[in-house]
């Protein structure tokens, strides 16, 4: 008989065991689940927005475009590294249980180390070759370790996203916001520079990982397996996913990279102050869409008419949130700049009303990588990712030695219509029964034109033109029929069941 005694069971552990997945309290779940982390990441923002406008002005232009190329660079090589690792995960805990499920997570654990190395080791050489200044090579270093620590966190977040409770996760997301920019802000007010200042991602998402390992104690092995024979077989599967993921962001953010050895500093900065907007917007699909992934995963293996209404649902919400999302940014675009970076960003305003109309784009795009991906098709999501990046190359090669900033925004316009058209059509043809509701499409930019006409005609300020050019949004999807009920039953009080966080 064994003396070793269990590890301390984590606040989810007694629901770990259970099939939430399988129950009615799914949907409702995934739901106040998508407010939650929508709720968590807006908590985000809202702190983001205290320490930014002092980043901005603080680094000036020019050192805030140097700031935000070390972001993407250490983005990318975390893409490239990522190997379909989470999203894989997070399908096969949905749909596997017990031991089975353990040494896949320990065996997952393992690569999302070894993956994390390279990705910083990756990060630091590219911006070597790329010739770029001592203090810039180093911001890149750091800012590497704290996004691959961030990646080792969300992996560790499984558990909670699998039992539906996203709650924790996004109260460590907050958390790890929350320490981000309270040491900006100490930073700036000390007069730190550059490296110091991308430096704070190391602390900030430590923090969010130590409450994490709190939380998923006892729930999942949290020793890593390092074994090749076992790992080879794994991502032989998922590594034209892996590639797709990686394609995904490197064409997003190559814009950022491509601004930056192409057009002036100043270009660089204003380019970076839109793209810094769009890609802290850019997360909200996947937390919304994501919240409703492990009901979709479990659907698919056991349920395909429960898939299908769940996919179709997922693509109309999505078609219609990118949309209302796009009609904020063309209102407020010039308020966002200013608070921002004042007077002297003003400039970034037209790049970002072009840039911001991406949103809708990406959108439809996670609406459907989301079920393709439960449905394996792994070389489908590969080929229209690669579809994606060949688009922003020939674009941005095109326009930026031309339009500068501007151009890398029509270039980033163009590719993530062009994935969202791609990935439409490619899960349209992966089930036959599949119907999505592209009438909704033309309901959405009807009514998004509508809401911009009445914000723009009120001629009064930028915020209050967003709030009515949404109710007008609201209104004119109310009247043709197509607002959504789900919006309601998120937003019901909701009552704690079995210690729901």
């Amino acid at each position: 008989m064994s003396s070793t005694k269990s590890p301390t069971p984590g606040p989810v552990a007694s629901v770990v065991q259970g099939d939430v997945l399988d129950t009615p309290r799914a949907g409702p779940l995934a739901l106040r689940g998508s407010v939650l982390r929508v709720g968590g990441y807006g908590g985000g923002m809202l702190l983001a927005l205290v320490s930014a406008p002092l980043l901005i002005r603080h680094l000036g232009q020019v050192g805030f475009g140097h700031y935000v190329t070390a972001i993407a660079i250490v983005t990318i090589a975390a893409s490239l590294t990522e190997g379909g690792v989470n999203a894989v995960a997070l399908r096969e805990f949905a749909s596997q249980t017990g031991n089975k499920r353990d040494s896949l997570m320990v065996h997952m654990l393992g690569i999302r180390i070894v993956l994390n190395v390279l990705g910083v080791l990756g990060s630091v050489a590219f911006a070597l070759i790329a010739g770029y200044s001592s203090a810039l090579v180093l911001g890149t270093a750091v800012a590497g370790v704290g996004v691959m620590t961030q990646s080792t966190q969300s992996l560790l977040s499984i558990p909670l996203q699998g039992t539906m409770r996203f709650g924790w996760v996004a109260g460590a997301d907050l958390l790890r916001q929350a320490v981000s920019t309270t040491l900006i802000v100490t930073l700036v007010l000390l007069g730190a520079q550059l490296v110091g200042l991308l430096a704070v991602a190391i602390p900030a998402s430590l923090s969010a990982l130590l409450l994490t390992l709190w939380l998923v104690r006892g729930t999942m092995p949290l020793r890593p397996a390092f074994d090749l024979r076992v790992w080879l077989p794994m991502l032989r599967e998922t590594f034209p996913f892996a590639i797709a993921i990686a394609l995904n962001s490197v064409y997003f953010r190559m814009t950022v990279v491509i601004v930056s050895l192409i057009a002036s500093e100043l270009q660089a900065g204003y380019f970076s102050t839109s793209f810094r907007v769009v890609e802290i917007l850019i997360f909200l699909p996947a937390l919304v869409v994501g919240a409703a992934y492990p009901i979709v995963a479990r659907a698919e293996r056991d349920d395909p008419d429960r898939f299908r209404h769940a996919t179709q649902r997922i693509f109309e919400l999505s078609v219609l949130a990118g949309v209302w999302i796009a009609l904020g940014l063309e209102l407020g675009a010039g308020f966002i700049v200013e608070v921002l970076g004042g007077a002297a960003a003003e400039p970034a305003a037209a790049v970002l009303r072009i840039q911001g109309l991406a949103v809708m784009g990406t959108f439809v795009a996670i609406a459907c990588t989301f079920p393709l991906l439960s449905l394996r098709r792994h070389r489908e999501l590969l080929f229209a990712n690669a579809f994606g990046l060949v688009v922003t190359l020939v674009l941005a090669l095109s326009l930026v030695p031309v339009l500068e900033a501007r151009g890398a925004a029509i270039a980033t316009l163009g590719a993530e219509l062009a994935l969202a058209s791609t990935l439409t059509l490619v899960l349209r043809r992966a089930r036959s029964d599949l119907r999505l509701p592209l009438s909704s499409v033309p309901v959405a930019l009807v009514a998004g034109l509508a809401g911009l006409a009445a914000g723009r005609l009120s001629g009064l300020q930028p915020v209050l033109e967003v709030l009515i050019g949404s109710v007008v949004y609201a209104g004119v999807l109310t009247l043709l029929g197509r607002f959504p009920p789900e919006v309601g039953h998120a937003l019901r009080p909701h009552r704690v069941v079995d210690g729901d966080v």
